[in-house]
């Protein structure tokens, strides 16, 4: 044990009207929805990356944590495999998520970089036959070295193509043998600053080309979990090449893999790329293409991707409700992709950050069960649409409905789409 979170006692759940702080009010892991428990339906994991291995810094001022497990050493890895376990299993979260440099110090080449890797892989292993924790998904960091300065798959040196191809692969086999669930693909970097010195065709090539790699490995080690991408909008590059939902199937129809690879979506992302966040999993919903999500907020006043815990649960009922459409998760889950702010250096803090947000996110799925299973939305939609259910207009043509049109004098007038009466009836689940 370490003495990280001492005295800080494993949460449970005591209800909405508990005093505790360090109590669920809203997630009782157990409690029955739509037929299955809480906890299954939301399969919540912590981000090792925000949670253990961000120092606390912004566009504006570094580091303001100070965490007994920052450096670059084996031992100080341990620890901090150490101290993240511990805080899973005071939250009850049953997964967590992380990139390869979250976890392992960086060697002085991809050799010792891999060695140092399959050595913490093993001892997570241990931790997790121990504790029962699993790993949800997992990722490899190809933006934050300056090797990556200019990208991973869609980088102008061939070398660096070389060394991220090679750094997926063995990512991809720590994730297999930890029983990973899933395999995510982000690209922090596979955008452009300027055309100016950018061969866009080319690029976008390169990294489609990656992903086709990275699915033919996954068949060749019998990987049985989804690959995943998280579209990126915005930052840090002027343009993304994942952009969005809608962007990154388009590219998987060009690379044929639009079978092959679904989507984990943030909330953060959808809101930088102009959407929200109903909208993207909506998207990804029709296309078929639904895997999992990152589960966070941004503030709207400000400018890039905040990355705070969520805790709005209006917008989480709704978030929720596409879930839910979509049949909920399989191999995906509730991933809180949340940081602390700078501010924020306490152990009790991190804790608490988790147990706010697993509350709203259990408030938001109960609610957006609800609406579903009363079906008042669902039967006003399909009231809008009542029409085209005795419609055969989409099968015929130009002329033939030109005629169809004037020789039954069909002269339209508009109905309302009772978007205020819908919003309240929303209003009246919460």
């Amino acid at each position: 044990m370490t003495d990280f979170f001492k005295d800080i006692p494993a949460i449970s759940y005591e209800g909405p009207e508990t005093q505790n702080e360090f109590a669920f009010r809203q997630y009782n892991p157990d409690e029955i929805v739509m037929g299955k428990p809480l906890k299954d339906h939301l399969r919540f994991a912590c981000a090792y990356w925000h949670s253990f291995a961000w120092p606390g810094g912004d566009p504006f001022g570094g580091q303001t944590f100070d965490r007994p497990w920052f450096g670059d050493t084996m031992e100080l890895a341990k620890l901090k495999a150490d101290t993240a376990f511990e805080m899973f299993q005071i939250l009850g979260a049953p997964y967590y998520c992380f990139h390869d440099a979250d976890v392992r110090p960086e060697g002085a080449n991809f050799a010792e970089s891999t060695r140092n890797l399959e050595e913490i892989v093993d001892y997570f292993a241990k931790k997790q036959a121990d504790t029962g924790m699993k790993l949800l998904w997992g990722t490899a960091n190809l933006f934050s070295h300056r090797r990556f300065m200019a990208g991973a798959a869609t980088n102008p040196d061939p070398d660096v193509f070389a060394y991220s191809a090679a750094t997926i692969k063995t990512c991809m086999d720590a994730t297999v043998k930890l029983g990973g669930e899933n395999y995510v693909l982000w690209g922090g970097r596979e955008g452009y600053e300027t055309l100016l010195n950018t061969d866009m065709g080319r690029e976008r090539k390169q990294a489609g080309r990656m992903l086709q790699m990275v699915v033919d490995y996954k068949h060749k080690i019998g990987f049985k979990g989804a690959i995943l991408i998280e579209p990126k909008p915005q930052e840090p590059t002027k343009h993304q090449y994942d952009y969005d939902v809608a962007t990154v199937y388009g590219f998987l129809k060009d690379f044929g893999l639009e079978n092959e690879v679904k989507m984990n979506i943030e909330q953060g992302h959808a809101i930088l790329a102009g959407h929200s966040f109903e909208h993207e999993l909506a998207t990804a919903r029709e296309l078929g293409i639904f895997g999992s999500i990152d589960m966070n907020r941004n503030d709207y006043q400000s400018g890039w991707d905040t990355d705070q815990f969520p805790n709005n649960v209006p917008e989480m009922a709704l978030a929720y409700y596409e879930v839910l459409r979509a049949g909920g998760f399989t191999t995906g889950g509730t991933n809180f992709d949340a940081k602390l702010r700078r501010q924020s250096l306490d152990a009790e803090d991190l804790i608490l950050a988790h147990v706010g947000a697993m509350d709203a996110c259990a408030a938001g799925l109960k609610t957006a069960a609800a609406m579903l299973d009363d079906g008042k939305l669902e039967a006003a939609r399909d009231a809008r649409y009542a029409g085209w259910e005795t419609s055969d207009l989409l099968g015929s043509d130009l002329s033939s409905i030109e005629t169809h049109v004037r020789s039954n004098d069909i002269n339209p007038a508009p109905h309302s789409g009772k978007q205020e009466r819908l919003e309240n009836l929303v209003n009246s689940y919460l």
